[in-house]
Formats: C-alpha cells, structure tokens, sequence
C-alpha cells in the first residue's frame, strides 16, 4: 500500500516551504523538503556597485539574520581589502551578535518550537494556560533587541555597523543600562532552562550526524573565526574559510528553490547542536551547567536537540554579553571613528555563525572597489539536504498506519532547525553557481 504525507505549508517557521514524504509499504520511496520562495536575486543586484553598498543591500536579505548578514558581508569586504579593525570594534560586533542570537533563539524556542512539546497550535494558544512563560519568551526577546539597538542603532536591521568600525560608538550610560538589563535576565534564565528541561521528549529516530561549523578562537561566540570544522563519524577536518566550497558544493534539485550542499558526499547540520559538537569546551561556566543540567549527550543522534543546544547557547550568550559590557565599561570605550578603507582589486571570504549556523559571503572586487562576483550561502540552505536525510529516518522508523504520528514528527523535525525559509533561496544562473 502506497502513502504520502503532504504537508503544503509548514507552520511556525519563517518563510514558505513544505513536506512530501512517499511511502511504498514499509519503504520511504521519495522524501522532499519543498522550499516554495521565490529566487532572491540579491546576489545580481549588487554586482556592478561600489563596495560601500554592498553590507547594507546584502543584509536586507533577512530582518531576524540582518546583523549576521551585514557583519558576514563587512567580513569578506575587509578581506579583500586586508583591512584590519580595532579590538574595541571586535569586541562591539562580537556583542552585537550575541544580541541577534539571544533574540533569534528567544523568538524560536517559546514562540515556534516549545508549543510541539506541549501540544499547542501556536504560542497564542500556550499563553492562554501559560502565560508567564510566553511572557519569559518576550523578555529574553526584547533583551536581545535592546542589545542590537544600542550597539547597532536600532533593534531591527540594526545600521550602526559599517566597514571599519562602526559609524557610532555606544556611550557609557547606555552601556551601563545594558549591564543591569544583562545582570537581570540571570533568573530569566534559569527559568527558560527549568521549562526547557521539563519538556516531554522527542526522539524519532537515533543516528549518527555531521556537523559543521565556525571554530571560534576563543571565548564562545559567533563573530570571530576563519575556519570549519567539519565532524562526523568520529573524525574531524578543519577548512580555512576561502576554502568554502569544499563543503557547500551546492547542486540544484528540482522540488526546491533551495540548493543542497554535502561535505564528502553526505548531508550535514549546521547551528546551535552543530556549534556546541565543535565548540562546546569554549562555553562559559553557566553554559557548561545548562549543557550538563538538559542532558545533551555527544557525539549527538538527535536532531531535535538542536532546540536543547539553543538553550545553552542563551544562556552563555547571556552570561558573555555581560562581560564583554563590563569589560568595556572598566577599559573605557574610545570614540574611534572607523579604520580607513582603500579599494583595490581582489577577493575575500566572511563566515560568521548565524544563529541557524554557518553563513558564507564571498566578492571578488574590481580595482576601483566594485563588485564583479558575490555569492552567499546560508544556513538554511546547508541544512536543506540533512533536513530530508532525517525525515527520511524519521519515515523508516515509524509504525505503519501512524501517518498522523509522523506528521507531528515531521514538522517538530524541520521546526527544530530553526529554518530560515527565505533566506535560503539564491539566484540560480544556467551552466553557474548562484
């Protein structure tokens, strides 16, 4: 007897996509992560520009990933240019994401993917019998913003972030009201992890995983570093990141608008469980008690713990944010306007996390500064093949005539991963990479 699951919209996620999954008695015979998004020909509308356009057209790409854009592209611009910024403003971008994943992972975790667990259609719904925990949720949120809004000038798309520096730099009382907000949501957190830590499990399937992501030089974090690590069965390789190709090498498919990339052939997960397989000795000591305290076992085999992992990452991210603002606060801040930028012909590479995982932005410039190439690969569209290899296992390990079972499972499994739908579509050019 032959099924298939369709599911045409997938709910609480951003940006339009769907599930088909075809069954031929106990076999999966077809498994598609449909991504129905138009193609977004940002990449093309950049070419021919000057460099000091491209960050900010570039990071319209997406609101909730606009920092993790717009630094990624600030990143690959200084590259090419062999511009070096000043630790004040590595410091200052390394806030500014950690302020865009606290407000990502807020927005995912109580809003998208804590109703699954409790069987509620929609946060809505959950705030009715529980409204201090969507409220919780709205904090966390909120905090994240304000962080975004005070280091980048406003909450959504911040703009404050420019080649070199930044355009202003955050005075004291602000960076003082920034720390008592940060000191404050302590218990917040501890709250989110008790919530978190009581929820039903969800385990569909268990298996081996790949992973890749960012390999951060120091503390946790999601700015700073130039290499991949790439994880799976045991071995490990590290890539520097012009190299990126090497593990995208995106393929078009003919049921998505999204391109799939493998590494060595396989599918593989990027974002938060990913980041905690190549970095997690590098979290702080509240990370390492929230990872210890939700159970997250390693090498992971579920891919739902994504969600788990996105816990620990607030809060660390919490916990880092606050000191890299008490450390500004004693050191002092310089008002110190951006390092100067001088255009010359070459090609440069920025990967930064963002809060899905690893995004990629790639320019080869002309010698007056102006973009001949650009290609951007994010998140979502690396985790689009890995999404169906675990749909897949999903499908294989159900009972028969558990098709409404598996629905559920299906969607908590995309959900999990926390996609960004529209950002994962990029111009395809016939006989080109888009």
């Amino acid at each position: 007897m032959s099924t298939t699951i369709r599911i045409d919209h997938l709910a609480r996620v951003e940006g339009h996509g769907g599930v088909t999954v075809e069954m031929e008695g106990g076999a999966v015979r077809g498994v598609q992560f449909d991504v129905f998004e138009g193609a977004r020909l940002l990449e093309g509308l950049v070419k021919g520009r000057s460099y000091e356009d491209i960050s900010p057209v570039l990071s319209s790409i997406c609101a909730i990933c606009s920092v993790a854009h717009s630094l990624t592209s600030l990143k690959a611009t200084e590259n090419a240019f062999g511009v070096e910024v000043s630790p004040q403003t590595e410091a200052l971008r390394d806030l500014l994401s950690l302020g865009e994943s606290i407000e990502s992972h807020a927005l995912h975790l109580f809003f998208l993917a804590i109703p699954d667990y409790l069987n509620y259609p929609s946060a809505v719904a959950l705030a009715a019998d529980n409204l201090p925990a969507v409220q919780l949720g709205l904090r966390l949120k909120k905090l994240g913003n304000t962080i975004q809004e005070t280091v980048g000038g406003r909450a959504v798309h911040p703009v404050n972030a420019v080649l070199g520096g930044f355009g202003r730099v955050p005075g004291f009382d602000q960076l003082a009201e920034l720390r008592a907000a940060l000191a404050g949501a302590a218990a917040d957190c501890e709250t989110m992890l008790e919530i978190v830590a009581g929820l039903p499990a969800a385990s569909f399937f268990r298996a081996g995983i790949a992973f890749g992501a960012l390999v951060s030089p120091r503390e946790y974090g999601y700015y700073a570093g130039e290499e991949v690590t790439m994880a799976l069965d045991g071995e490990s390789e590290t890539i520097p990141a012009p190299e990126y190709k090497r593990f995208t090498n995106e393929r078009a498919v003919p049921h998505s608008h999204a391109k799939h990339s493998t590494y060595n052939g396989r599918p593989y997960m990027v974002g938060s469980l990913a980041r905690l397989v190549v970095n997690r000795a590098r979290l702080g000591e509240r990370g390492l008690a929230a990872m210890k305290r939700l159970g997250l076992r390693f090498p992971p085999d579920n891919p739902t713990d994504n969600n788990k992992a996105q816990a620990v990452e607030l809060v660390n991210d919490v916990d880092r944010a606050l000191r890299i603002v008490e450390s500004l606060l004693e050191h002092g801040l310089k008002d110190e306007p951006p390092v100067p930028v001088a255009p010359r012909a070459g090609a440069g590479t920025g990967i930064t996390e963002a809060p899905r995982g690893i995004l990629i932005h790639s320019y080869v410039y002309d010698e007056a500064g102006r973009l001949t190439a650009a290609d951007v690969i994010t998140p979502t569209a690396i985790n689009a093949a890995s999404i169906e290899d675990h749909l897949r296992r999903a499908a294989e390990n159900a009972a028969p005539g558990e098709e409404a079972a598996l629905t559920r499972a299906f969607e908590m499994i995309v959900r999990a991963y926390d996609p960004c739908i529209s950002c994962s579509v990029h111009v395809v050019r016939r006989g080109h990479d888009g």
